[in-house]
C-alpha cells in the first residue's frame, strides 16, 4: 500500500515537472521567435536605409574637402569603398579619394592606387575612363615615368576613350620629352592622318617642324613651318613657326632671309627678349661674314 502511494506521488511530481518544463520551453521558443522577427525587421530596415546613411557619409566627406581637411576627406571617401564596395557611389568615392591624393596632398603613388582600383573594380563606371586618364597623366607629368605613361595612354587609345586626338598628342609629346624626335614626329604625323579635323592640327604641324629641325633635317623643317604660316596665319603657332623658320634659315646660312623674318616679328613675338638676342646674333654673323669676304 505504501509503495503504491509512493509511486503515485512520484508520478504526480514528474508530470508537474514536465508541464512546468514544457511551459518554460514554449516561452523560450516564443521569445526566440520574437527576437528573430526583430532581427529580421532590423536587417530589412538597415538594408533599405543603408544608402541614405552612406549618402550622408559621402556628403560629410565632401564637406571635409570644402573645409580643407583633405586627409580626413580622403580617408572618409576611401572608407566608403573599403567597407561598402557595392554602394552605388563607391566608384565615385574611390575616384574622389584619388583626386584628393593627387591634387591636394601630392601623394601620387596613393592616388595611382585609388585610380587603378577604380579601373580594376568598376570597369562599367563612368569614372573608369577618367581614372585611366589620371593614371596616364600622373605617370607622364608627375612621376616622369615615360615608359609607363606610354602604356597607359595606349590603353586609352585601344579602349576608344574620348578625345583620341589629344591622347595621341600626349604619346607624341612623351617621345619628344624622351628626345626621341623621330618617333615623336611619327606619332604627330599619325595624329594628322587619323584626326585631320582635330583643332590640334596647326600645333601638330608646328611641332613636326620642330622635330625635323632637331633631327637636323632643315629642308623638311622649313616646309613644315611654311605650311603653318600659310594655312593658319592667325594661329599663335604661325608666329612660333615664323620664329622656327628663322632658325632653320640661319642653320642653312640664309642669314639675310633669317634676319628679315626676325625683324618682321618685332612687336609680335611674345618673348621680346629672346627675339632681340636672336636678331642680334644673326646680325653679328652677317657682319662677320662680310669681314671674311
Amino acid at each position: 500500500m505504501e509503495i503504491r502511494k509512493l509511486k503515485k506521488s512520484l508520478l504526480k511530481a514528474e508530470l508537474k515537472r514536465q508541464r512546468s518544463k514544457s511551459k518554460k520551453h514554449r516561452w523560450l521558443v516564443r521569445g526566440a521567435a520574437c527576437l528573430l522577427v526583430l532581427l529580421i525587421a532590423s536587417g530589412i530596415a538597415y538594408y533599405f536605409n543603408i544608402d541614405k546613411v552612406l549618402d550622408k557619409d559621402f556628403a560629410r566627406a565632401e564637406a571635409l574637402v570644402e573645409e580643407g581637411e583633405y586627409q580626413r576627406a580622403a580617408d572618409s571617401f576611401r572608407s566608403l569603398y573599403d567597407h561598402h564596395p557595392g554602394f552605388a557611389r563607391a566608384p565615385e568615392a574611390l575616384f574622389q579619394a584619388g583626386e584628393i591624393q593627387n591634387l591636394y596632398l601630392k601623394r601620387y603613388h596613393e592616388a595611382l592606387l585609388a585610380y587603378l582600383l577604380v579601373e580594376k573594380d568598376y570597369p562599367e563606371s563612368v569614372y573608369f575612363r577618367r581614372a585611366q586618364a589620371q593614371v596616364a597623366d600622373i605617370y607622364k607629368n608627375r612621376l616622369r615615368d615615360y615608359s609607363r605613361a606610354i602604356v597607359a595612354y595606349q590603353k586609352l587609345l585601344d579602349g576608344g576613350a574620348p578625345n583620341l586626338d589629344s591622347v595621341q598628342y600626349e604619346v607624341a609629346d612623351i617621345y619628344f620629352r624622351m628626345n626621341n624626335f623621330e618617333q615623336a614626329r611619327i606619332e604627330f604625323e599619325s595624329l594628322l592622318k587619323n584626326y585631320p579635323e582635330s583643332p590640334l592640327v596647326p600645333e601638330v604641324h608646328y611641332r613636326i617642324g620642330v622635330a625635323y629641325s632637331l633631327e637636323e633635317a632643315p629642308a623638311e623643317a622649313e616646309e613644315a613651318f611654311r605650311a603653318v604660316i600659310k594655312e593658319w596665319p592667325d594661329s599663335p603657332y604661325a608666329v612660333e613657326a615664323r620664329y622656327g623658320l628663322a632658325g632653320v634659315l640661319e642653320d642653312q646660312e640664309q642669314l639675310r632671309s633669317a634676319l628679315q623674318v626676325l625683324e618682321d616679328l618685332q612687336g609680335i613675338y611674345p618673348n621680346a627678349e629672346a627675339l632681340a638676342q636672336r636678331t642680334e646674333q644673326v646680325r653679328e654673323r652677317i657682319r662677320k661674314k662680310k669681314k671674311a669676304i
